[in-house]
């Protein structure tokens, strides 16, 4: 598989996100009523990860022509139980300080690719984050390539959540398009201010649609990303095409900086659910 998307090329430290409430009162919000489950993995089979629904990113991007997964990332991602293990009826994903295979850390990268992929709907998980300088935890989504026909950004790439592990108040919620990528991606940040995602489960997630994806985090509304939004300068290609799921916990990389003295490994990602509705 071919692995020309997200941290192979979007260069997300030049990112600028604006710390927001809600909406703005000028944006469109377009709520929806999506209520059919169509999808759903509660982690209550301890193990591996079903492999039926979940594959995994493997290495450091080297042999993808990207090392780094072209983002100056630190990790080696595995698909060992001591990165990847699903017990007490949850997903963990484990960013480990240790020396393997060349790299100073490792973690996992599980992605629905081949097994789940969706045209439109909500998509929400139910994540406790990991904190600290340097970690970069994501739940994401990326647009089939049509068997390696399409390349990113052309494709496109819905970000649910992702968070700088020193910012653990924080969410961002972006896209990623052709002519709106990597530092000029579209994309918002939702600021909790008093609680924090690294001590309590947050619900993130998507409701997506033709010409609209809405970004939660838990019940509140925080930003709608529309083909009319400001900074979309490019083709709307969220309306062709079936995604795919990602999880994924980097360490290091331009987007967050490497970790420091204060970084305490391990550090674990904990997903309650996943849950896909239409």
């Amino acid at each position: 598989m071919k692995h020309n998307f997200k941290f192979s090329q979007i260069g997300i430290l030049a990112l600028l996100f604006v710390t927001v409430l809600s909406c703005s009162t000028d944006e469109k919000q377009q709520v929806t009523t999506l209520n059919k489950l169509v999808l759903e993995d509660n982690f209550d089979v301890n193990g591996a990860p079903d492999a039926a629904l979940w594959g995994f990113d493997i290495g450091n991007g080297a042999a993808e022509g990207i090392p780094g997964w072209g983002n100056n990332e630190l990790q080696y991602y595995t698909d060992r139980s001591e990165n990847v293990v699903v017990e007490d009826g949850m997903l963990k994903i484990t960013a480990i300080k240790e020396n393997f295979q060349g790299s100073g850390f490792t973690s996992a990268r599980l992605l629905t690719k081949g097994k789940f992929q969706k045209k439109f709907g909500r998509f929400e998980a139910r994540i406790k984050l990991p904190w600290g300088q340097g970690l970069w935890p994501a739940f994401w989504m990326l647009g089939d390539d049509e068997n390696g026909t399409v390349s990113w950004p052309q494709r496109g790439e819905i970000d649910i959540m992702e968070n700088r592990g020193q910012e653990p108040t924080i969410t961002h919620g972006s896209v990623h398009g052709p002519g709106y990528s990597g530092a000029n991606a579209v994309t918002k940040s939702y600021d909790l201010v008093t609680e924090r995602l690294d001590t309590e489960f947050h619900v993130y997630g998507i409701e997506w649609g033709p010409d609209y994806i809405n970004y939660y985090i838990d019940d509140v509304l925080f930003n709608q990303i529309t083909p009319e939004s400001n900074g979309l300068n490019g083709e709307w290609v969220f309306n062709d095409r079936e995604f795919y799921m990602l999880l994924n916990v980097a360490v290091g990389g331009s987007f967050v900086g490497a970790p420091n003295q204060n970084t305490v490994f391990p550090q674990t990602m904990h997903v309650d659910y996943i849950r896909v509705y239409e």
